[in-house]
């Protein structure tokens, strides 16, 4: 009791510290808000993946990453932040209120057919929304199906049996939005 007292005490006190004009000007890594529920919280530099390890936290749900290495996710920014993801899923509701004001330089999730990282930004993500078509391996509900290869993706139209599906529901990396991450995340993205 007298720790979570101490912790709360030091917790205070660190936000009295610091600014001496009360204003929140971000951090220097281009940080919009440190209290955003999805901020990043690795900072290494490149634009190429870094490894899964544990120890990391999904930037959305907190959940370890390594724990689903079939569906794991990361991005980069060009201020050097990173975010790492447990899944697909999760990486839509960061990309539908990014949390740092800086490019995203680099972004990897596993090819749904291959179980192979690929580059997110080239990819395909087919859209599901059916949770009766969720499987075993699904992690917090569905995801979005990511594929590096266009013919995989619409092969996979033909193998959801969930619901009807079109050409329409494969979208590329930038059209990831507050309501595609409705669907595998509602309530894990601020919304204004």
């Amino acid at each position: 009791m007298l720790g979570a007292i101490g912790a709360g005490a030091c917790v205070g006190l660190a936000g009295c510290i610091g600014d001496a004009g009360g204003e929140d000007d971000g951090d220097e890594s281009g940080s919009e808000d440190d209290e955003h529920p999805n901020a990043p919280h690795l900072e290494e530099p490149g634009d190429e993946p870094i490894e899964f390890s544990h120890g990391q936290h999904c930037a959305v749900c907190g959940m370890g990453p390594t724990d689903y290495s079939d569906w794991y996710s990361q991005l980069a920014h060009e201020t050097e932040e990173r975010a790492i993801f447990c899944s697909s899923g999760c990486m839509t509701a960061y990309l539908a209120d990014v949390p740092v004001d800086s490019e995203i330089v680099g972004a990897w999730t596993v090819d749904y057919e291959t179980g192979e990282l690929i580059d997110a930004l080239e990819a395909h993500f087919v859209i599901v929304t059916d949770e009766s078509g969720a499987d075993d391996n699904d992690v917090m509900g569905l995801n979005p199906r990511p594929f590096a290869d266009e013919d995989d993706a619409l092969a996979y139209l033909e193998e959801w049996d969930a619901e009807e599906l079109t050409e329409d529901d494969i979208i590329g990396f930038e059209e990831i939005d507050a309501e595609v991450a409705a669907h595998y995340r509602p309530g894990r993205f601020p919304r204004d």
